[in-house]
Formats: C-alpha cells, structure tokens, sequence
C-alpha cells in the first residue's frame, strides 16, 4: 500500500504541474468563451492524464483506478468544474463503458483513441421529456436488415460539441420497457446526426452542454454496445463508477474552496486584525474543515470497494449525496466569508460555488439517491 501512495503523490504532483502550466493561465478566458479548445483533449492525451486505468493493450498506462480518481480530485480542486465533469465523462464513462462492454475490435478501435484524446466521448441519455426516469426516453432505434435506423432528441449532454463518438441510449423495443432499450456507439460523423448549440449555463461555463438530434441516423449491428434489450441493466452496473467520480470531484472541489477561503481570512483584515481571528470565522473554518474530512473518509471507503468489485448503487448513491451536498454548502459558506468580494466572479470562490450548484443534479438528483438509498432500507 505504501508503494501505490507513494506513485499516487508522484502521480498528483504531475498532474498539478501540467494543471498549473497548461490550464490555470487560460480557464478565465475559456469561462468567458462558453467553452474550451479542442486541442485541450490532445494536451491530456499526449501529458498520459486520460484513461489512465485502461490497459496497456488497448494504449491505457494500465494503471490502478486511484490514478483516475487524483485527476479529477486535483482539478476539482483548482476550481475547474467544468472540466472536471468533461473528463469524468470521457475516461470515467464512455471509456469505461466500451472498456466492459465492447467487443474485442470495439475496444482496439475506440479505446486507444479515447487515451490520445483523438477521440472524445459523450454519452447520451437524457431527453426533454425524460431526466432522472430513463424508462421514459423517447428515441427509438427501429432495426432494418443488418442496421438500426435511430429517431430522437437528447438534451444535456457533457462534450455534445467537441464529441466524436456518443454512446447514445435508445429504445429498441418499446413494448417491453426497460428491457427494451439498447446501447449503440454512434460516430458524429454518421449521416443523420447533428448538434445543436452550446446550451448556456449559471455555472461550468466553459463545459460544452449540447442538444443532439438523430434523424434517420443509420448504424450498423456492430455499433451495438453489449446486448441487444440490456442497456438499462448496463447503465445500473455502471452507475457506481460515474458516482464515485462525481464524489471524487466534489471532495477536491470542496477543499480547494477551503483552501482559498482560509488564505482569504488570514489576510483580509476588519477592526485591525485578520478575520480569521474572529471567533465565528474560525468556527466556520473549522466546522467545514472537518466536514470535509469526514466525507473525504466515506469517499475513500467507496473507492477502496470500487477497487475490490464491492461497491453497489446504494452505497455509491450514499456516496454521491454525501460528497456533492457537502461540495455546496462549503462553497455557499465560504463565498459568505468572503462578503461582497464573493458575489464578484473576479474572485474564483464565486465559480466554485456556480460550479458546485450542478453536481447535486447530474448523475442522478439528490432527491433519486435518496430514493435509491430508502429502497435499499425499507423497500419500495
């Protein structure tokens, strides 16, 4: 165990250098933007920070799920929540979803490009008539000899613009509900399909969040991803992984709003002293500090189960809840310490707590993690 701390410090401290030379210089400018540049994909790709659990024969460093986990810690912690979301998304998702379900040529096509950053994925669930309830999504994909021709809409989807490869969630045989429905790998190139534009958010401004349409999108058989009928299942096994992520991400975030707002009080100066000597600034401080601390635990309780095949979805939704409830009300209560400084978007507390407003709703609302969690308890 030593060892594998010692590489993840290592490990991070790379991650922080490239965050601080290639990203911190620029992310204001891709704020203001709405969104940012392609190349940042190949950047990642050619720094080894993509994918970096997928095995070695498929072009991953074939490293520990820890590994995936520091950089989204790390760039939730410099407030990058925008790219955080983007990356979970790509190595944390997509990929993994082709990693554990594609077939042998799937995998040696898409993965190694997934790693480069030649290739950036998306996944496409929701719709506009259908969030959190994916039973009632509304894009069919009607089979027509050796293709399926697919039909709809879908609305939020992270890296909609620069996407080169959507797994894309549609029903295949609407008679038979969730078992209906199937998962294809659609190339953005495929006739048919389009984007629409940039959709403007109150946070995560530079991550692109697009509407997609299929209009007699024609794929093959062989874009199908794992079976026909069971892309409602392959979604639920995969849940504990997307959640986990989003809660490594809210912990990073969580402290590096501390991290700035204790910096903030120790210099900022009211009555001729700092405030942070006053004693409700200080009890602030210590209470989220510890807050952190004891989410931060559960966190890694969760990643420890991920790793040895033990984490299920309503440990990961508890997981989920903790971390991103916990992301928000350290980012409401230190921008309050800032005061009037904190309501100005010149001062990064304000992007942390624009960010943070989110991660209570992707992924699965807090309200369906508790769902998910009572069901666990008591039953429907």
């Amino acid at each position: 165990m030593s060892d594998i701390n010692s590489e993840l410090e290592l490990f991070r401290d790379s991650v922080k250098r490239f965050l601080a030379d290639q990203v911190a210089p620029h992310y204001p400018k891709w704020e203001k933007a709405g969104i940012t540049p392609r190349s940042l994909w190949n950047q990642f790709g050619e720094a080894g920070l993509l994918c970096v659990d997928i095995p070695v024969e498929y072009g991953g460093a074939g490293a520990p799920f820890e590994f995936s986990g520091v950089v989204l810690e790390e760039v939730g912690r410099m407030g990058f929540g925008a790219l955080a979301a983007n990356l979970a998304v790509h190595s944390d998702i997509v990929t993994q979803y082709v990693n554990h379900l594609g077939t042998e040529a799937q995998k040696q096509y898409y993965l190694p490009k997934f790693v480069s950053g030649e290739f950036v994925g998306a996944i496409a669930m929701s719709e506009p008539g259908a969030g959190s309830d994916l039973q009632g999504v509304k894009m069919n994909a009607v089979r027509d000899g050796d293709d399926f021709v697919i039909n709809g809409s879908k609305t939020f989807i992270t890296n909609g613009q620069h996407a080169d490869v959507i797994v894309t969630f549609a029903k295949t045989d609407p008679a038979a509900g969730a078992k209906g429905t199937t998962l294809f790998l659609v190339d953005a190139t495929t006739p048919g399909f389009a984007r629409g534009q940039n959709l403007e958010k109150i946070g995560q401004h530079c991550g692109d969040t697009s509407e997609l349409f299929y209009s007699d999108v024609r794929v093959p058989a062989t874009a199908v991803l794992g079976s026909i009928g069971r892309g409602f299942g392959h979604l639920i096994d995969e849940l504990p992984r997307e959640r986990l992520t989003l809660s490594i991400g809210a912990i990073g975030a969580a402290e590096g709003a501390l991290e700035i707002t204790i910096d903030y009080t120790q210099n900022r100066k009211a009555f001729g002293k700092p405030i942070s000597s006053l004693q409700h600034i200080r009890f602030e401080l210590a209470q989220m500090k510890t807050d952190i601390e004891m989410t931060k635990a559960f966190v890694r309780q969760c990643e420890r189960l991920y790793v040895e095949g033990k984490l299920d979805v309503p440990t990961a939704a508890m997981c989920k809840l903790a971390a991103t409830e916990n992301q928000f009300k350290v980012a409401d209560r230190c921008l309050q310490l800032f005061g009037g400084y904190g309501y100005m978007t010149e001062y990064p507390i304000s992007r942390f707590f624009c960010d943070a407003r989110v991660q209570r709703i992707y992924g699965g609302t807090s309200e369906i993690m508790k769902e998910v969690i009572a069901r666990s308890i008591v039953g429907r």
